[in-house]
């Protein structure tokens, strides 16, 4: 496998790494990005643009070639709503209600902007599924969770928002902005800080983007390839279970190739990024970019990573933790320090801030295996950023 790109001196263990994800962990197509203090110093792309591609004669990724990204898209999506409150546009602590009215129905009237973020507003499901068409268009999604009877009293416990989180933080940025978070934060986020991310893919753009599919991690007697926990299996399995509806509120799964899937905006699973993209946003997080833009003060960059839940997820069944719309290092989703904050996409995506070494990251794959927040990918990558900046 030929590893394309350039490291930092000190960071060539990144490079050895990405070359193993190749050779031991079936990665097909993918790239990582790093940034320390505002410059990068990762930068390594591999593989087939495709991951239906066969060996022979595949389409190569290159640099600038972008991917899908699922709830990574999670932490774009955050930040639109702590910008919007770091203006003074919008309130944390206020009522969903007071910007959406709509949202008050159903016991919900006493939900708070913040509680949405931290995966408290107790409506990860919805009783009648969308189907993917409806799934599109934001305005019936929106009505949808504003109808929605809660699970669990809003604030009282948390539970991974997997789909509807996309209704909940779309629709209070249109309610304040008057504009849809896919334009929002492409005027917003994505240009100022000069980062290829997409919430709605561009027709100009669409060639950018690989196909994605499902790779099997290989077979290893070192054991690569883990068994979840019990609980967690008969979680997944039960089709009534919180965490099967959680995660099929949009039924069924869209085709995640589909153009019109692409060009749409669901700020909860469908952001398109390269990895220096998803790395170069994480770092206008935490500091100026190549010594211009920085998006997030320090007083957001602490209300971003200020801990909001923890403990047993009611949908991903293991202990998590939460932010503001971040999650934060642990054992659940195991990022570079616990001064890390950021968002991995189910099956392989990470992308992270780490404000006490100035480190972002970025990784990104066409190959999704059914990891939801610590793909071994990604993981092996984060170790051997660690090492590097240890060292």
């Amino acid at each position: 496998m030929n590893v394309n790109g350039a490291v930092a001196e000190g960071f060539e263990p990144v490079r050895e790494a990405f070359a193993r994800n190749f050779e031991t962990l079936g990665d097909r197509g993918a790239a990582v990005a790093v940034y320390r203090d505002g410059h990068k110093v990762v930068d390594l792309w591999g593989g087939a643009k495709n991951v239906d591609d066969d060996a022979d004669g595949a389409a190569p990724w290159e640099h600038g070639t972008a991917q899908i990204v699922r709830s990574a898209t999670k932490g774009v999506a955050a930040a639109a709503l702590l910008l919007l409150n770091q203006r003074g546009e919008l309130d944390l602590d206020a009522p969903v209600g007071e910007y959406w009215p709509e949202f008050k129905a159903a016991g919900k009237e006493r939900t708070r902007v913040w509680q949405l973020l931290a995966h408290r507003a107790g409506v990860p499901a919805l009783d009648r599924p969308l189907t993917p068409a409806e799934a599109l268009d934001p305005v019936l999604g929106a009505e949808a969770v504003a109808a929605q009877a809660p699970v669990w009293e809003p604030g009282t416990d948390h539970g991974y928002h997997a789909q509807t989180y996309s209704w909940l933080t779309g629709e209070l940025v249109r309610r304040v902005t008057g504009r849809g978070i896919g334009a929002w934060v492409a005027d917003e986020i994505a240009g100022p800080a000069g980062a290829d991310l997409w919430l709605g893919l561009p027709a100009a753009e669409a060639a950018r983007a690989g196909r994605v599919g499902k790779i099997e991690p290989p077979a290893d007697p070192r054991g690569l390839k883990t068994r979840p926990k019990r609980a967690v299996a008969d979680a997944y399995a039960d089709p009534d279970s919180l965490t099967c509806r959680a995660f099929a509120a949009i039924t069924p799964m869209p085709d995640e190739n589909d153009p019109a899937y692409r060009a749409a905006a669901l700020p909860a699973s469908n952001g398109i990024a390269t990895a220096e993209g998803l790395a170069r946003f994480y770092a206008s997080l935490i500091g100026e970019v190549d010594g211009g833009t920085r998006l997030f003060t320090p007083e957001t960059v602490e209300l971003a990573r200020g801990e909001r839940s923890a403990g047993p997820d009611r949908v991903l069944v293991v202990p998590t933790r939460f932010g503001l719309g971040y999650m934060l290092h642990g054992a659940a989703s195991p990022l570079l320090s616990p001064t890390s904050f950021g968002h991995p996409g189910r099956g392989g995506a990470l992308g992270f801030a780490d404000p006490a070494s100035g480190i972002a990251f970025g990784y990104v794959t066409n190959g999704f295996r059914k990891s939801v927040t610590a793909d071994p990918r990604a993981q092996a990558l984060v170790r051997a950023v660690q090492g590097a900046i240890a060292a």
